[in-house]
């Protein structure tokens, strides 16, 4: 089986670090339709600042290219493209469908196509399949077979990187299932656990994260309530973190590619086979609108002051939907940042992380190169960066009017250092 070809398609925060693993082992082709994108590779250059250049140079094997021609003496396919929802909170399967209209046109006799793009349970083999044998012509489990590896990449985080990380395994036949897992086994340390379907693998990925969403919306119900009632959330989190068995969350903005997408993915599915799943869409509406909530938490702050709204100067610290991270994708900042401009304030975001361009070109948002001291009403700390961490209290107010407001999202600062949190 070694000899087989990899070809890993899509390069982004999953099918790059995926394809330097396997690079090291065996020969992987790399594809994205980003030629931008392969250039860059090419140069030993992650703009999303996963891999290293050392990790480039420890893949000695794998190579890129932005032609799928190039792919036609490639066994094995990994799909890992986005799979993100749509306005309507709808899955949205076009990059998926197209990466497998794409595939079905050169697989042979007896390939593999693996998916690692979260989807709903049923998916690989309601949409992908279908899609495959129409453009192949051949015929699955037969001709070709499937099988499906949930990603589980965290980005941003160091310390658990693909090796270190258990992986989940299935395949189409009881043969498939053991050769892909036998496979992730090369470059997976941690072991893998091989489901008995593609199904289980799918439903496995999404609950995933809907678990840890539903948790998140939890403590963000506790700090809704304990801000009624003039509590520090943080302070009873502390408390109650005490009981060996408490679950250690923070409220915040949940945002990304993952917790905030996933849950949608499972109650579409639930809802067409006539379920409708109460709990996880509670929880998702609790989360999604809490950049609203700490926007009009800030507005209250600013009429008890005193400070005129209409006009005023609001700094906003941090975009990306994590710290340490350029990713912005489905960032809820962003609709902190509307809310905000909503009440006629002047809006500056300030993060050092993001490409101001992209940000521009997904959010038509304009960040600033950097906060301008003494300008602002309102002072918000929207994502918890190392950056803003090594601030003190006196830098950051420092940004303010003489009289303003600081609103501390992420606990950066101590208790009575700003004037509101979650």
């Amino acid at each position: 089986m070694n000899n087989k070809k990899i070809a890993v398609i899509g390069l982004g925060y999953v099918g790059l670090p995926l394809a330097i693993e396997f690079g090291k082992k065996r020969t992987v082709l790399g594809y994205d339709i980003n030629q931008k994108r392969i250039e860059e590779l090419k140069q030993g250059i992650d703009v999303t600042l996963e891999m290293s250049k050392q990790d480039f140079k420890k893949s000695a094997h794998l190579s890129y290219t932005a032609n799928t021609d190039e792919l036609k003496d490639c066994s094995i396919f990994i799909v890992t493209v986005p799979t993100p929802i749509d306005k309507h909170k709808k899955p949205d399967l076009n990059l998926l469908k197209k990466a497998s209209d794409s595939i079905g046109k050169i697989i042979k006799k007896d390939d593999i196509v693996i998916y690692e793009s979260t989807v709903y349970p049923g998916a690989t083999e309601e949409i992908c399949v279908p899609i495959l044998e129409k453009q192949s012509g051949l015929i699955f489990n037969k001709d070709f077979y499937c099988g499906y590896s949930p990603e589980r990449i965290n980005p941003g985080d160091k310390s658990h990187r693909i090796a270190d990380i258990k992986k989940i395994t299935s395949g189409s036949t009881p043969e498939i299932a053991t050769e892909i897992d036998e496979l992730y086994q090369e470059i997976v340390i941690a072991g893998t656990h091989m489901t008995s379907s593609i199904k289980i693998a799918e439903a496995a990925k999404v609950i995933e994260n809907t678990q840890r969403d539903l948790n998140i919306a939890l403590i963000n119900e506790f700090a809704l309530i304990f801000n009624k009632l003039d509590i520090d959330t943080e302070s009873v989190l502390k408390a109650a973190g005490t009981k060996w068995n408490f679950l250690q969350y923070r409220p915040g903005l949940v945002g990304g590619h993952c917790i905030g997408v996933d849950p949608y993915y499972l109650t579409y599915k639930a809802n067409e086979v006539g379920y409708h799943p109460e709990m996880i869409l509670a929880g998702r509406k609790i989360n999604d609108n809490m950049g609203i909530y700490v926007a009009q938490q800030v507005s209250k702050l600013m009429i008890k002051k005193k400070i005129d709204i209409v006009d005023a100067n609001v700094l906003i610290m941090g975009l990306t939907f994590k710290e340490n991270c350029p990713d912005h994708r489905n960032t809820r900042v962003a609709d902190l940042v509307e809310k905000i401009k909503s009440f006629n304030c002047n809006v500056d975001v300030y993060d050092p992380w993001v490409n101001k361009d992209q940000v521009n070109h997904d959010y038509n948002i304009q960040m600033v190169n950097k906060p301008i001291k003494g300008k602002y009403d309102a002072i918000i700390i929207a994502v918890a960066h190392d950056e803003f961490k090594s601030l003190t209290q006196d830098e950051i107010k420092s940004y303010g009017k003489d009289d303003h407001i600081l609103y501390d999202i992420k606990y950066v600062l101590n208790a009575n250092d700003s004037d509101g949190r979650l």
